[in-house]
């Protein structure tokens, strides 16, 4: 009998985020393009409870910290750290398997509802509780292969200029990127400048940053969809602050930077080539903007490539480190992506191909409006939006 992955209408599993002036265009390359994978972050520690076998007399229950092998139509599961409730839905889900299955189970929160990352082997199941639900994954073990993690999906990543004591969902959105995965292992990143020229929600005219001061991640999101025509799947938002513990929280960031950016106002050091950054080298960097030739686009370049080699790094660690990661990412920032959402976006960074994935910063002309230097995006940046319409950039 199939059994529906939550969500996924008409799939089934086969059981068995300083000075806001903006400089010229014309030192920006019209593209930049790299690699993208999404962020996985560190390492969950397994929880262990037992499972019962039955037997002709009473037993006493297994010690904490053991996990019990369960038979399902003739198939023996153990899914070690799993809740008796989690582990009854994995066997469903082997129960036409025709070999053992050993799991663990990886446990997790996200906006305080519970979630499971259970890897088996090369298979991965994605749940969510507390009436666990298998909400998407990949079993290869199965003959199912091909991820069940629904399809396109656009999520704005908000990186506000929010200080210690400020509400970071009520300050100025500092860094925008617009993260889009296409269902099929393709993806891109787009950068936003924040001083792009818009309409805002409220009808007046301002940098598209003011909007996260005025409507909070809400108004924000609807900003930047107003501007690229996109419609999102919902956003994610940090701050100053709540960006560094999360890098320390994840041990850092194995970064690759294509060149060395030092500023004095920054406090950015970083060398060109491979280097672990820690949490206030990685916001220096992310922030620096004076020293660089191209001023905020390039400063909006290197958010997307910092972005990347976080993906990059939390690829390395595999899947089993997902759950922790969301835990983490969190409890340090606000969204609106349910925890089913959060697991399939995260999840997509072990399965997309990076030869099918870009990265580009949308750039236009520089005018001063009512004093102040913004940018104003012309033809090219549509086009961009354009092409990024179904989550991917370049075909």
């Amino acid at each position: 009998m199939p059994m529906t992955v939550a969500g996924l209408p008409g799939r089934a599993i086969r059981l068995g985020a300083t000075s806001d002036r903006a400089v010229s265009v014309e030192r920006m390359p019209a593209r930049s393009r790299a690699v993208l994978v999404p962020m996985s972050l560190l390492g969950a520690a397994a929880l262990v409870v037992a499972g019962c076998s039955a037997a002709p007399e009473p037993k006493p229950a297994p010690a904490p910290g053991s996990a019990s092998p369960s038979t399902t139509a003739g198939t023996s599961v153990t899914v070690a750290g799993a809740p008796a409730a989690l582990r009854r839905v994995v066997e469903k889900v082997y129960a036409k398997s025709d070999r053992p299955v050993t799991a663990k189970a990886h446990l997790g929160r996200w906006k305080g509802e519970k979630i499971a990352v259970v890897v088996a082997g090369d298979d991965v199941t994605l749940l969510t509780g507390p009436r666990w639900t298998v909400v998407g994954g990949w079993w290869p073990s199965l003959g199912k292969a091909r991820p069940e993690l629904g399809g396109a999906i656009h999520v704005l990543l908000i990186g506000s200029d929010a200080r210690p004591g400020q509400d970071h969902d009520h300050a100025r959105g500092d860094a925008l990127q617009l993260v889009g995965l296409d269902g099929t292992g393709g993806g891109g990143v787009v950068g936003i400048p924040r001083d792009s020229w818009v309409t805002l929600p409220n009808g007046s005219k301002g940098k598209i940053n003011a909007a996260l001061t005025s409507g909070g991640p809400a108004g924000q999101t609807a900003a930047v969809e107003s501007l690229s025509g996109i419609r999102t799947t919902g956003y994610l938002c940090t701050g100053f602050g709540g960006f560094k513990r999360i890098v320390e929280q994840l041990g850092g960031i194995d970064y690759t930077a294509p060149k060395a950016v030092s500023g004095e106002a920054s406090g950015a050091k970083v060398r060109a080539g491979r280097q672990r950054l820690g949490p206030e080298q990685a916001l220096a960097y992310a922030r620096e903007r004076k020293t660089l030739p191209d001023g905020d686009f390039g400063r909006s370049r290197n958010q997307g490539l910092l972005l990347v080699g976080a993906f990059l790094d939390a690829r390395r660690r595999g899947p089993s480190e997902l759950a922790r990661a969301l835990t983490v990412v969190q409890s340090q920032s606000s969204s609106d992506l349910t925890a089913a959402e959060a697991l399939r976006f995260g999840a997509w960074i072990y399965k997309i191909s990076p030869m099918r994935v870009g990265h580009e910063v949308v750039t236009g002309s520089t005018p001063t409006i009512g004093g102040q230097s913004v940018v104003v995006l012309g033809d090219d940046a549509r086009a961009t939006f354009r092409d990024f319409e179904d989550a991917r950039l370049g075909g």
